[in-house]
């Protein structure tokens, strides 16, 4: 019961999920939106500047039916004649086509889906596939589908019919009004019914919006090992994640290890800790280029002895460098004092061994703060 309630989609999408099919194009959509929007945009802008058209419309039916004699004795000037025409109702009507063009552009925009998505335009061959699109004509959307071209049928169908009987008294007595007043009140009449047939799919649009939005958020919900999986990749897999770790440690400490031999001390505790010391001139304190504890800091110590890097004993120096002086970092300044002996009895050493002499002592008691040596491990 488990595996088949991981296998169920009860999870909502997640953002990266709704990115992901916004890039592969897939956003809400409602046909019935943009339908509603072209043609109220084409009743209103008809209703507001209905008078305005139809002027303009009748001066240029007079010009386009005025044929002067002198197209027929010079043939060739009725084609420039013709596009003269065409393009006086082109711009006569490029308002209203301006407007019908904004119009549709505009539903993405209410649905939040205005998305520029290349790959939506990549041909898909498992559209053309018969069983899909059988499925798709018995499924849910296509019910809904149907239930929309059904109240679409009865609600624009029933307003006609009521628009038709109420205004049954004026449609007749259009026949008695003179040609040009009958046609501007005809005109007004059948802008006035287009505009309440469209506003009748109003209802149609708040019932259609709504479904659409909660189809399309319901085909991208998730199984719950979708989620993890997701997660998984979104936050790193933990056996990923782990492996990187390891390779990158093992990488530093690889450093670590050839910055062994260039180290001028290796102060150690002899059971837990080495730390190696650096102090060239131009530098501001001395630093640490390696540090370990157990394995490593013996490793440390193998390494410096392979190169005769000398080793000091001093255990609360070496636990206190581990805990407060960072890698390939200056020490802190509570240890300046102690670490200056150091490097002063290494310098003495490497005197010793080039000249002779009596052999210097190693320091036995070095000035380390107490609040910097940690307990020991």
């Amino acid at each position: 019961m488990a595996e088949e309630s991981d296998l169920e989609k009860t999870e909502e999408p997640t953002g990266r999920r709704i990115e992901q099919a916004r890039e592969k194009g897939q956003v809400p959509h409602s046909r019935e939106l943009g339908t509603f929007l072209i043609l109220v945009v084409a009743a209103m802008t008809l209703w507001l500047m209905g008078g305005w058209f139809m002027a303009r419309t009748l001066d240029l039916t007079r010009r386009a039916f005025t044929v002067e004699p002198r197209y027929f004795l010079e043939p060739g000037m009725m084609l420039p004649r013709l596009a003269e025409i065409s393009g006086d109702a082109l711009l006569l009507f490029s308002p209203l086509l301006g407007l019908l063009i904004l119009a549709a552009l505009m539903p993405p925009f209410f649905l939040n889906a205005w998305v520029f998505a290349p790959n939506a335009l990549v041909p898909d061959l498992k559209r053309l596939n018969p069983m899909t699109g059988l499925g798709r004509m018995v499924s849910w959307s296509s019910l809904m589908e149907l239930g929309k071209a059904v109240l679409k049928a009865t609600l624009v169908g029933g307003v006609a019919v009521l628009l038709i009987w109420k205004e049954r008294d004026e449609i007749f007595g259009l026949l008695a009004e003179p040609l040009e007043s009958g046609l501007a009140h005809a005109g007004e009449m059948i802008v006035f019914s287009f505009l309440m047939l469209v506003l009748t799919l109003l209802l149609v649009v708040a019932a259609d919006v709504p479904f659409q939005i909660w189809q399309y958020y319901d085909k991208l919900k998730m199984t719950k090992e979708e989620v993890k999986q997701e997660m998984k990749e979104m936050m790193g897999d933990p056996h990923v994640k782990g492996r990187i770790r390891s390779l990158q440690m093992q990488a530093a400490r690889r450093r670590m290890m050839q910055a062994v031999p260039q180290a001028d001390v290796i102060v150690t505790n002899p059971t837990h800790y080495s730390v190696a010391l650096i102090y060239k001139a131009g530098m501001v304190a001395p630093k640490v280029v390696a540090k370990g504890v157990g394995e490593v800091a013996m490793k440390i110590r193998e390494i410096a002895a392979e190169h005769a890097v000398p080793t000091l004993e001093a255990p609360p120096l070496a636990r206190a460098l581990y805990k407060h002086a960072d890698l390939d970092a200056e020490i802190p300044g509570g240890l300046y004092n102690a670490v200056a002996e150091v490097l002063a009895y290494i310098y003495q050493l490497a005197r010793w061994r080039e000249t002779g002499g009596n052999y210097p002592m190693p320091p036995r008691s070095l000035p380390v703060p107490p609040e910097l040596v940690p307990e020991p491990a």
